[in-house]
């Protein structure tokens, strides 16, 4: 088991379901009340112990770096103004200790294809993935289901994908994964030992949906080399991982938080709402303005 570091999240998507507005502006740019999406995502990187984060991107999404990046100008101003809790936000987005690096998915070839991407950044390391488009939020002050993943991935050694219960009506929208029957309760992990991609609700091993969260070994990256293209002629995760269960432990870590995809526009709309209630400048008025209506 190597160092755990490293985070890979792919941000190349054309973010079709949220159009008209990501034709100028990278979905991921979309904010959830004072934050773009990809800094939540980042923030949950990092707060689970990440140092380096790997964005996987292509042309047209340079403003995702740049928000990243140092803006003088803007920072000289605010201190010019003594604007200083807006200059603090502003300076830190990235703590010292934390880098940042882009590389390019020049062809939309799918999940794995952009995972691959990043291989020669990550190397021989175990990492970890995150897809930019899920929030996760708790109810729970301080708790973070990526920070517990994490410890479980050192606890026992295997591989973790994260999963969410769902009604099982709607496992027909997602990967499911199989533990063999056994129960699992939020915030506990078991073995998996096969995933089925959106099964008829007749046909779904449990109602364990993946989220978009996964720790995987290095070996992964040696899998993606030699993934076919699989659904939708694309080089699928899903089907290196598949591989992988059968030579290596993979749990399933089951969230207490709740995710809300940004994805899509239903999704984005509920977790400015989450979001904007639980936010320390607009939580109290904005429960009022829900209140009345």
């Amino acid at each position: 088991m190597s160092a755990l570091t490293k985070i890979v999240i792919p941000v190349a998507g054309l973010g079709t379901r949220v159009l008209p507005a990501s034709k100028s502006i990278p979905k991921e740019m979309l904010t959830v009340v004072d934050k773009p999406v990809i800094q939540h995502v980042v923030e949950e990187a990092i707060k689970a112990g990440f140092k380096e984060i790997i964005l996987v991107t292509r042309n047209g999404k340079a403003s995702i770096e740049d928000h990243f990046d140092k803006h003088y100008e803007l920072e000289a101003e605010l201190a010019r103004k003594g604007k200083e809790t807006l200059l603090k936000a502003v300076r830190d987005i990235l703590p010292a200790d934390v880098s940042i690096c882009a590389l390019r998915q020049n062809q939309p070839l799918g999940l794995g294809h952009a995972v691959l991407c990043a291989a020669p950044v990550v190397g021989n390391d175990d990492f970890a993935v995150m897809l930019p488009d899920m929030l996760i939020h708790s109810s729970i002050a301080g708790q973070s289901d990526l920070t517990d993943m994490v410890a479980d991935y050192h606890k026992s050694g295997a591989a973790q994908i994260m999963v969410e219960a769902v009604p099982m009506q709607h496992v027909e929208r997602y990967g499911v994964v199989d533990c063999a029957g056994k129960p699992l309760s939020p915030g506990q992990s078991q073995p998996i030992v096969g995933m089925v991609e959106k099964p008829p609700q007749a046909q779904a091993p449990s109602n364990q949906a993946i989220v978009g969260r996964y720790i995987l070994p290095a070996r992964v990256m040696e899998l993606l080399k030699d993934t076919k293209p699989g659904a939708g002629g694309e080089i699928q995760l899903t089907d290196a991982l598949d591989q992988l269960i059968s030579e290596a432990p993979v749990n399933a870590y089951s969230m207490r938080g709740k995710t809300y995809d940004c994805g899509n526009k239903l999704g984005y709309l509920q977790a400015n709402v989450v979001f904007g209630m639980h936010h320390e400048e607009t939580a109290e008025e904005f429960k009022a303005f829900l209140n009345s209506l």
